[in-house]
């Protein structure tokens, strides 16, 4: 249903409070925006019960609509994970604000100086469904980065929303920055992300975070720049080197540790050399820890309580304690299986050999790339961004886990003195 005017004109209204609020925000010295983030922590910490009982809000209703096992853990905002969501953005308060950062330089024969230099983007929407943990991590990295931004972050989180929104913005009203730096959009409904999609020039860039048809449908249809991030087909190869303690091991991790989110393997290939020793102690772990093996015929015949796995399931997110496996006769044909498949988030291979290991590294294209290490790696805060506003599977401006850096563009400052050009 598309907004009323009465509706329009208010989601204009506030855009414009969002952009005229950048005006401030992209000046603020790093001290101020440091002190927004520690108050920002503090207000979490705070207001865990209130949290909590909002977040049990959104729960019920997704219980109530029957969302997926995995939607309903990435929804859940626990004591532990909004502790954890604190200490993210305390991280992010002792990390280097990249705003001024000089990116290269250099003087010119005729004596003017160049100076590439980063600054904000200015005003930064964010569509996102069911986290509310990446309303905290997007407006934390887009304040130390000098960016306003516009959440939308989907029905199934507004209650626990509203509250994350409000400690953010008496947090940067406690430190002196407009509260207008910070605002969400969820009110206006799924017609508020399609106007969204349609401002350019009150919204500098876009950012989904989600399925593959959400952010599919924010890349066909913004008229917004968009940094794409992307879903994760998340593939582990083992090869016939791997060793079966460390091959269990990871794939137990990749899978199980948090199936719910983007970085968790979907599809394991095993080289057939490995699979008679790899797979039966393997497959026995996983089924151990409820998930659901899908594999192709030579894996269903070495082990039992194997599901056939069809075409659909190599190209699936599941984002749920379910796996595919199949195995391969060469690196050769699990290479063209990831290329077939992949999303370009993030592939891994176990291996004992080096030669291997770096065909590996160079052949697969993709964002993350990794050897003898556990997919679930791929996270900004793991990389030490403190936290992360997505994992771009794109090839422009930014790749992989995106932190403040990212959030930045670059200007050219020219000194000269009285040169002209001849």
């Amino acid at each position: 249903m598309a907004l009323s005017t009465e509706q329009e004109r208010a989601f204009d209204e506030k855009l414009q409070l969002v952009k005229n609020a950048s005006h401030t925000l992209t000046t603020a010295h790093s001290a101020i925006k440091d002190a927004a983030l520690e108050t920002i922590a503090q207000g979490l910490l705070s207001r865990v019960d209130d949290i909590i009982a909002a977040n049990a809000l959104d729960l019920l209703r997704g219980q109530e609509q029957q969302i997926s096992t995995g939607l309903l853990d990435r929804l859940t905002l626990t004591r532990e994970r909004i502790e954890a969501l604190a200490a993210a953005v305390r991280h992010i308060v002792g990390l280097e604000d990249p705003v001024g950062s000089i990116v290269r330089g250099r003087t010119l024969p005729n004596g003017i100086r160049l100076v590439q230099s980063r600054v904000p983007f200015g005003v930064i929407g964010a569509i996102y469904e069911a986290r509310p943990n990446v309303t905290v991590d997007i407006a934390a990295l887009a304040i130390k980065s000098g960016n306003c931004v516009i959440l939308r972050g989907g029905t199934a989180a507004e209650n626990s929303n509203v509250v994350l929104v409000d400690i953010i913005q008496q947090a940067l009203r406690a430190a002196g920055l407009p509260r207008d730096a910070v605002h969400t959009i969820d009110e206006f409904g799924r017609s508020g992300a399609a106007r969204l999609m349609k401002s350019r020039g009150l919204v500098d860039v876009l950012i989904p975070r989600g399925s593959a048809q959400l952010i599919r449908t924010v890349v066909d249809e913004s008229r917004v720049p968009v940094l794409e991030t992307g879903a994760g087909v998340v593939h582990l190869y083992i090869d016939a080197s791997a060793r079966t303690d460390m091959s269990v091991a990871i794939a137990m991790n990749a899978k199980v540790q948090r199936p719910s989110v983007c970085n968790a393997v979907e599809t394991i290939l095993v080289h057939e050399g490995a699979a008679e020793r790899v797979l039966p102690p393997m497959i026995a772990a996983l089924q151990a820890e409820g998930v659901e093996v899908r594999g192709c015929a030579q894996t269903a015949a070495l082990v039992p309580g194997v599901v056939p796995a069809d075409e659909e399931d190599w190209a699936t997110e599941y984002i749920d304690l379910i796996v595919s496996i199949r195995v391969v006769d060469s690196m050769t044909r699990a290479l063209t299986h990831i290329e077939k498949y992949s999303t370009h988030h993030t592939e891994a291979i176990i291996t004992e050999d080096i030669h291997r290991a770096d065909r590996f590294l160079t052949e697969v294209d993709s964002a993350v790339v990794m050897v003898n290490a556990s997919t679930r790696f791929t996270d900004g805060g793991e990389f030490g961004f403190g936290a992360e506003v997505g994992i771009s599977t794109q090839k422009l401006h930014a790749r992989g886990p995106m932190g403040l850096p990212e959030l930045t563009t670059t200007k050219w400052i020219v000194r000269g003195n009285g040169q002209i050009r001849v």
